[in-house]
């Protein structure tokens, strides 16, 4: 397995200091391997190993720990001397109450804690009452595409360009490259999804009407970076004769985004500086937890290349929204440091009218910040000012 040295080099300055690190990202995208990294760091600088305690609750072996209790008593009898301990809690959120622990460590022993969830909602509730300002989060992505080349090794041009086509359908799960083939990889992602959803959302939220969740969310999954619109929607399932109602959608909605299989951005209108309301995009944590229930559909290459940017931009540490330029969509603006980038995505400039359509959406914005317009095209379309950039390139800068 690769360094996740993008996100070590975020999380290593915490190591020490007295602020609680929080990791957060969907089911099996990697965190756990981040931790055990963080730990062979530990120990390269010298820490004893009796003096790191590493915990996953999704392993058996710790199925006797169930709630903050049990967390509380199990802790205190590996403490052994007054010396930093190093505490490292996989999946907490399988513990009842576990922010209770959590808050008496903080607070009674001299520890250096990290603690990893698959649920957005991590950081609400009690946790944040209890420790606001004491402690610092870290969102863990699937592999990037750079990571895909690294991890493969990859030097030739035919083999990143297949590696590309790959990773557009497949994502970029770090398990799923241990399987040889297609078969492998849809079973081992089919897992992953039915795990998000039965064991994240339903179980979680108490869902009674499974089959019609189950519906909605293949919608969802299989049409991403898409304005979502309920009524569109709500047309779609009352052809198939589900009905559905609009509240029981947004509902859906909240559910995908806390089990961090979707990430909502809003639509920001550069001329009258404000968001726009229920203009929202949807954009998928790892691409193919949507391939594999892209059965009977064309693959919409378009999306997927756009929702490579997005995850792509969130994984270079911006802030992202959807532009509105006086009725023309900006696919991106990209916020960091103060400073702003603009991206315009489609699969191809295959036509003028295509080219015209996406350097054009930039007309009247009259400020200097660089605006891109990326593609799968291999010439240099770059005018007026406006970067074109090939995807896999732009995508290598970070590597």
């Amino acid at each position: 397995m690769i360094k996740r040295e993008k996100y070590l080099a975020r999380i290593r300055e915490f190591y020490n200091i007295d602020l609680i690190k929080v990791i957060t990202g969907i089911r099996r995208c990697g965190k756990s391997v981040i931790l055990k990294q963080i730990i062979e760091e530990l120990k390269e600088m010298g820490i004893k190993e009796e003096h790191i305690i590493y915990t996953n609750f999704e392993d058996i072996e710790y199925s006797f720990i169930k709630d903050y209790l049990d967390l509380n008593q199990y802790i205190k009898e590996k403490i052994k001397d007054e010396e930093k301990y190093y505490l490292f809690f996989d999946e907490i959120q399988n513990v009842d109450k576990w922010e209770k622990a959590i808050n008496s460590f903080k607070a009674t022993l001299n520890v250096s804690l990290f603690i990893t969830g698959s649920n957005s909602n991590l950081l609400s509730g009690e946790l944040a009452t209890l420790l606001s300002g004491r402690y610092i989060s870290f969102k863990i992505a699937p592999f990037s595409f750079s990571e895909v080349v690294t991890l493969k090794n990859i030097n030739e041009k035919r083999e990143l360009e297949e590696a590309f086509n790959d990773y557009l359908l497949w994502g970029g799960m770090p398990q799923r490259f241990e399987f040889k083939t297609i078969d492998g990889t849809k079973a081992y992602l089919s897992d992953v999804f039915d795990a998000i959803v039965l064991k994240d959302i339903v179980k979680r939220n108490r869902i009674k009407n499974i089959q019609l969740f189950q519906r909605v969310m293949e919608y969802l999954v299989t049409n991403p970076s898409q304005t979502f619109s309920p009524s569109n929607m709500i047309n779609e399932f009352t052809k198939e004769g589900i009905p559905i109602s609009s509240k029981t959608i947004y509902e859906c909605l909240d559910y995908a985004e806390s089990s961090l299989l979707m990430t909502k951005i809003s639509t920001y209108d550069i001329r009258g500086k404000r968001t726009l309301s229920r203009k929202d995009k949807y954009y998928l944590a790892d691409l193919g937890l949507g391939q594999i229930l892209n059965i009977n559909k064309k693959t919409q290459f378009g999306a997927y290349l756009e929702n490579i940017v997005f995850n792509e931009l969130i994984y270079r540490g911006y802030s992202v929204s959807v532009g509105n330029n006086n009725g023309k969509e900006i696919d991106f603006i990209a916020t960091k440091h103060n400073k702003k980038e603009y991206y315009q995505v489609t699969y191809e400039l295959s036509n003028r009218d295509t080219e015209e359509r996406e350097f054009g959406a930039y007309a009247n914005i009259d400020d200097n910040y660089p605006k891109y317009v990326i593609s799968t095209d291999k010439l240099d379309y770059s005018q007026n000012g406006i970067i074109h950039k090939n995807i896999i390139d732009w995508l290598l800068e970070s590597k």
